[in-house]
């Protein structure tokens, strides 16, 4: 199928960039992926999580936040796909994930923030 734009404007390359652009599904997740990173908390929270695997009342005490409160961000970031976690007893830690989305998340706030890693970054 060949796409005919209202105006010409010599660009012949239109199909071969339509080809290239995702599904509009793929920019929803992308999408969703942004709302949950609008919230300076839990941009702050993944940070962290890049650079520590805590426990909740450890993050609550980094954090300065309640439990409850901490546990709604968690949520998201992992419903997300951006942190993980594991249970050992009764304490559950948090981390971030170990995929490219998670490390990609990562450089861009170094990059945007101008922050450096400390030593025990997880994704050097």
């Amino acid at each position: 199928m060949s796409l005919s734009l209202p105006h010409d404007h010599g660009h012949n390359d239109i199909e071969e960039m339509l080809s290239a652009l995702w599904k509009d599904e793929d920019f929803k997740i992308l999408s969703e992926l942004f709302a949950q990173l609008g919230d300076a908390t839990r941009l702050r929270l993944f940070w962290i999580l890049c650079h520590s695997e805590e426990c909740v009342i450890n993050i609550s005490a980094i954090m300065n936040m309640s439990s409850p409160a901490l546990s709604h961000h968690l949520k998201l970031l992992k419903s997300a796909g951006l942190i993980e976690s594991r249970r050992e007893g009764k304490e559950v830690y948090y981390k971030a994930a170990d995929n490219e989305k998670a490390r990609l998340l990562h450089h861009m706030i170094e990059q945007l923030a101008q922050l450096s890693c400390p030593d025990n970054c997880l994704f050097k």
